[in-house]
């Protein structure tokens, strides 16, 4: 069963932002898009370049790696170009001011 781990307050998410967290040794980033919070792991699986600090294009909901354009789903974590490159995604709630992902 999955448990929720607080990584951050709402107000550290504006719309359009991204934060990046570290819970237990791993590196997750948070988006805020279009009000809707997704939570991927941070390294892309390509040279691991920072999801979190990529550009995220809104319609698509989508980020793409800064180092060298890998795209991914922020909804699913696998990339529209290539099914077998993904990331770890994560599930993600609000609780009150609370910004939580579950864990495994």
């Amino acid at each position: 069963m999955s448990e929720f781990i607080r990584v951050a307050n709402t107000s550290d998410l504006p719309a359009g932002r991204a934060v990046i967290v570290d819970v237990g040794g791993r590196t997750i980033a948070v988006f805020n898009v279009n009000g809707e919070l997704f939570a991927l792991d941070n390294t892309c699986m390509h040279r691991g370049g920072p999801l979190g600090e990529g550009f995220v294009d809104p319609r698509n909901l989508t980020v793409q790696c800064p180092w060298h354009g890998w795209i991914y789903s922020l909804a699913s974590g696998v990339s529209p170009i290539d099914s077998m490159a993904k990331v770890e995604k994560f599930e993600v709630r609000v609780e009150g001011e609370e910004v939580q992902i579950a864990l495994e």
